[in-house]
């Protein structure tokens, strides 16, 4: 009985070969491959952190809304109570003339 193992490594995948004499047994292992998992974990890594700039720029705009829609109500009380107090002025002018 010959047994003949043969190593070889490419620095990536590593491959032993076991050969048995006799009725040829041939055992082949193969480790390594692990760059495939390596790029896919990059992508996930960039996909994610585009993910996060996108709902941080989203909750930013968000606010800008906010404060604009505050400011533009803000006006629109500043005018509401401006045309009441001329309205009061006018009531007063009214009631005024019935009282003279």
């Amino acid at each position: 009985m010959v047994e003949r193992v043969t190593e070889r490594s490419d620095g990536v995948t590593a491959e032993r070969v076991t050969e048995t004499g006799g009725d040829r047994t041939v055992v082949v292992e193969r480790r390594g491959g692990g760059g495939f998992a390596v790029l896919i974990g990059v992508i996930l890594l960039v996909a994610v952190a585009i993910g996060a700039v996108y709902l941080f720029n989203q909750s930013q705009n968000d606010a800008i809304r906010t404060d604009a829609v505050t400011g533009a109500a803000k006006s629109v009380e500043r005018g509401a109570e401006k045309v009441g107090a001329a309205a009061e002025k006018a009531g007063d002018a009214v009631v005024g003339d019935e009282k003279k």
